[in-house]
C-alpha cells in the first residue's frame, strides 16, 4: 500500500440490494495535496468518502487511512442546536478526551482560523448558512487532522457565500497542508481549490480522467477569470459530459 495519508486500491462497492456504486477505484491523496472528485449524480462520490471514513465497508479493495484523526465535513453543518458555537467547536476534542483547558485553547484557535471571532456564544439558529459551515470546519480543525474529507459542503449556500467559503478553505489548506479529498458538482470550484481533479463515470463509478491543476498557491479570486482557468474548466467539463454517456 501507498505511504500517502489516504490511499484507495481497486476499491469496489456493491450494496446489499445489488446496486453497484463503485468499480475498481484507485488513487492516492498525499500530504499537501487537495484532490477533488466530480462526476454525475449517483456515481458513488459520497460513497467513496463514507468508505474512507469507515461509515461504509467496501465490497473489495484496500483503503489506507488513519481514521483516528480524520476530518469529515458533511453537506450539512450538523451543529448541535443547544450548544453555542464554542461548545460545538469543542465537541470533537471533548469526545476524544481532551481536557477542558486544552479544548478551550484548540477551539479558540480554530474559531479564529475560520473568522468567527465574536460569535463564540451564539447558537446555530442565529447564524447564516455560511457561518454554520465555518463552525463545522472549526470543529474538525480542533483535532488537526492529517486527512480532510469534504462531502459537497458548500452546495446549499448562495454563490457569493460559496466563493467566500472557498477562500476560507484555501486559506486553511495553505496553512495546515492536510491531505484533502473534496466532492463537488461545481467544476469551477473543483479547479479553483485543487491540486488535482478526478472525473468519475456514471454508476458504477470509476475514474475516467484526471487533471493536474497548474496554478500556484495562494490563489486569488481573480484566477476564476483567467483564460487558462477557463480552458481547464472546459477540459474537465468535456470529460464530465463523456462520463455521462
Amino acid at each position: 500500500m501507498s505511504s500517502s495519508p489516504l490511499s484507495f486500491r481497486n476499491v469496489s462497492m456493491t450494496f446489499p440490494d445489488g446496486t453497484k456504486a463503485l468499480s475498481d477505484v484507485s488513487f492516492d491523496v498525499s500530504k499537501g495535496e487537495f484532490v477533488t472528485i466530480v462526476g454525475p449524480s449517483g456515481c458513488g462520490k459520497s460513497t467513496l468518502l463514507k468508505i474512507a471514513s469507515g461509515l461504509l465497508e467496501a465490497t473489495s479493495g484496500e483503503i489506507s487511512v488513519d481514521r483516528d484523526r480524520i476530518g469529515y465535513v458533511f453537506q450539512d453543518a450538523t451543529l448541535l442546536p443547544w450548544r453555542t458555537v464554542r461548545r460545538n467547536v469543542e465537541l470533537l476534542a471533548e469526545l476524544h478526551g481532551y481536557g477542558k483547558e486544552e479544548r478551550a485553547k484548540l477551539a479558540t484557535d480554530a474559531i479564529e482560523l475560520v473568522g468567527l471571532n465574536g460569535f463564540e456564544n451564539h447558537y446555530p439558529r442565529s447564524l447564516s448558512g455560511g457561518m454554520r459551515m465555518r463552525a463545522s470546519l472549526a470543529r474538525t480543525l480542533t483535532l488537526k487532522p492529517p486527512v480532510f474529507l469534504f462531502d459537497e459542503p458548500f452546495g446549499a449556500v448562495d454563490e457569493i457565500t460559496r466563493e467566500r467559503l472557498n477562500e476560507e478553505t484555501l486559506r486553511l489548506f495553505e496553512q495546515e497542508r492536510f491531505a484533502g479529498l473534496f466532492i463537488t458538482h461545481s467544476i469551477s470550484e473543483a479547479v479553483y481549490l485543487s491540486t488535482k481533479v478526478h472525473v468519475m463515470s456514471s454508476r458504477p463509478g470509476r475514474l475516467v480522467a484526471s487533471f493536474d491543476v497548474p496554478f500556484e498557491y495562494p490563489r486569488k479570486p481573480e484566477l476564476r477569470f483567467d483564460a487558462r482557468f477557463a480552458e481547464l474548466c472546459g477540459q474537465v467539463s468535456q470529460s464530465l459530459r463523456g462520463a455521462h454517456s
